[in-house]
């Protein structure tokens, strides 16, 4: 298997455990913070362990510590935004971030996106918007601007990677500790620690943190930001079909549209060329 096919396949595989999120938080009882502050503290451990075996230790340096203040306030941002505004907005305003790597790549990298990102981006937003148009509201402007704000912050995570001296690995493991640094106290404050919600916790810190961003970091240094991006754009997507899938939630003929031109977006890019660069 190639290096770039590599990269995309775990690419992939990052955004499918991000997608467990959805089934595991409904089954825990606690606030976001609480919820957050857990996961973080596991995902950073199994980030440790991994460093620890791999005989590697954790890098701090300029771009390790913007990759991690970016994906805290990501992170952070969606949190308050689905509190302000309803979840559908927050996901996707979130997933805007693939238009926010162009963009920030044209501005500061001077690479000019080429038709075949901007067709992938504009089809990934379009279909994440017509998956959630049943349940899209105005919602609160601050929390629309706290989802966008999450979407930009994001976008720099997918591009924290290509400084000299950067580790995804590193600016992740970082980020988790911080999350559970806010998040812990707030854990302290609840009161019921059910088995199931222990359970779904445990698998969101483990595999969804901990194992997802992993695979993320590792994906970052074999594929462009853009491509890594769109391919993660799938889990808004996957998110809610694993909750209709577990809690009978169905989705309607729009999500399920919306869905396909997602996909359409994301295997569109892939499968259109195999050269390295944005274009």
């Amino acid at each position: 298997m190639g290096q770039e096919k590599r990269g995309a396949v775990q690419a992939f595989a990052a955004a499918m455990l991000f997608s467990i999120s959805g089934v595991c938080v409904k089954a825990i009882p606690w606030s976001p913070l609480a919820i957050n502050g857990a996961r973080g503290a596991l995902g950073a451990l199994v980030l440790a362990l991994w460093m620890a075996a791999a005989h590697r230790r954790p890098r701090c340096n300029i771009p390790v510590l913007i990759g991690a203040f970016a994906l805290c306030l990501t992170n952070i941002f969606y949190v308050f935004a689905a509190k302000l505004t309803t979840a559908a907005n927050a996901i996707l305003l979130q997933y805007t971030s693939p238009i926010f790597v162009v963009l920030l790549l044209w501005i500061f990298a001077r690479r000019r996106p080429g038709r075949r990102s901007l067709c992938a981006c504009g089809l990934v937003f379009c279909g994440t918007l017509l998956f959630f148009c049943d349940r899209l509201t105005p919602g609160s402007r601050l929390g629309n601007l706290l989802g966008l704000a999450s979407g930009l912050c994001y976008a720099i995570v997918f591009l924290s990677g290509l400084p000299a001296g950067a580790d995804g690995v590193s600016s992740f493991l970082f980020a988790q500790l911080a999350g559970a640094v806010l998040g812990l106290p707030f854990l302290a404050m609840e009161t019921a620690f059910p088995i199931s919600a222990l359970v779904a916790v445990t698998l969101l810190g483990v595999f969804q943190i901990g194992l997802g961003y992993l695979l993320l970091a590792k994906a970052l240094t074999l594929v462009e930001p853009v491509t890594a991006n769109l391919l993660c754009s799938i889990e808004p997507i996957l998110n809610p079909l694993l909750v209709a899938l577990v809690f009978g939630e169905r989705p309607g003929r729009f999500a399920l549209a919306g869905a396909a031109l997602v996909l359409a977006g994301v295997l569109g890019y892939q499968l259109s060329g195999r050269k390295r660069g944005v274009r």
